[in-house]
């Protein structure tokens, strides 16, 4: 999907607040809010800095934002922080500024605005476009959710990254570990539009960034530019299979059709044995009441973002 053109934000009129997620990524935060400061300040009617320690408060923070006048959000984090605020902003009349800082910042690369300074210079250009949001059951996602293996994952990574820092390393690292320690296949009943289908893996893994699709090699990506869930669902069942599918998947070599099954559809639900499963979602666990409903919310999120299109990666 091209992202849709809703007009020109008057920053000059703007209140603006920037909710800034002191735990996300390894650079200074306290520096990085003054170089917004002093990069906003002037173009700006107003601006608050609201900091967050806690990753469960950014929802709440920003709904207080909106609550408070504040016309455009902007949040500075990683893909959690922004998967946060998006899912506070879904649908409201609030524009979302999306400035990188995490480790690896799909949501922000996928805009255009890789860089802290590509970011405010699409918040200055004031140019806003829409994006489009995944849903499961009351929760909103903007790259992936996950089941089975990969919240196990997260768990690992961070006690990693307690012990030896946020890196890229790091991350690929905990997926081995968590890997080796990989325990008996789900049983998952897949509805897919109107089709079901039975599953049995260790790992499900729901997908709506074409763009972090085209940076892993997966297929898909079209699919999901096209408003669909593209779901992969991990063939190797043996450690040392799966080990081999995770190596590939870090590198970008993913093997077409060896390494995932890949399934393709709007509306999915994904029926579990269990009552209630640890989901990972944009990086972050929760644990939810199964059965999951996943929908695509069209055009629910308003952003700024680059003024040529062009430049910008596929919807969210």
């Amino acid at each position: 999907m091209t992202p849709i053109s809703t007009g020109h934000f008057d920053l000059a009129q703007a209140r603006v607040a920037l909710i800034a997620n002191g735990k996300a990524g390894r650079q200074d935060t306290r520096d990085r809010i003054d170089y917004i400061r002093a990069r906003l300040s002037p173009i700006v009617r107003d601006l608050t800095v609201v900091p967050v320690r806690k990753g469960k408060d950014l929802a709440r923070v920003a709904h207080e934002a909106v609550a408070a006048g504040n016309t455009a959000i902007l949040a500075l984090g990683g893909d959690g922080t922004q998967s946060a605020v998006a899912g506070a902003l879904a649908g409201s009349a609030a524009v979302m500024g999306v400035l990188p800082g995490g480790t690896f910042n799909y949501f922000a690369r996928e805009l255009g605005t890789e860089t802290l300074d590509a970011a405010l210079d699409a918040v200055a250009a004031g140019i806003v476009r829409t994006r489009d949001l995944g849903r499961i059951n009351d929760r909103i996602f903007i790259n992936n959710a996950s089941f089975g293996l990969y919240p196990q994952i997260l768990a690992r990574r961070e006690d990693i990254y307690r012990r030896w820092g946020r890196s890229r390393i790091a991350a690929y690292w905990s997926v081995l570990v968590a890997v080796r320690n990989v325990s008996d296949p789900m049983h998952l009943s897949v509805t897919l539009d109107q089709r079901q289908v039975e599953i049995q893996t260790p790992l499900a893994f729901v997908a709506r960034s074409a763009y972090q699709l085209d940076s892993l090699a997966l297929d898909g990506a079209e699919a999901v530019r096209n408003g669909q869930f593209a779901l992969f669902v991990a063939k190797g069942r043996t450690r040392r299979a799966l080990i081999g599918a995770a190596l590939r998947l870090a590198l970008g070599q993913s093997v077409r059709g060896e390494d995932f099954e890949l399934l393709v559809a709007q509306d999915m639900r994904i029926e579990s044995r269990t009552a209630r499963k640890l989901v990972a979602l944009d990086g972050e666990k929760e644990r939810m009441a199964a059965p999951f409903h996943l929908s695509v919310l069209r055009d629910a999120l308003r952003v700024f973002a680059p003024a040529d299109p062009a430049t910008a990666g596929p919807a969210a």
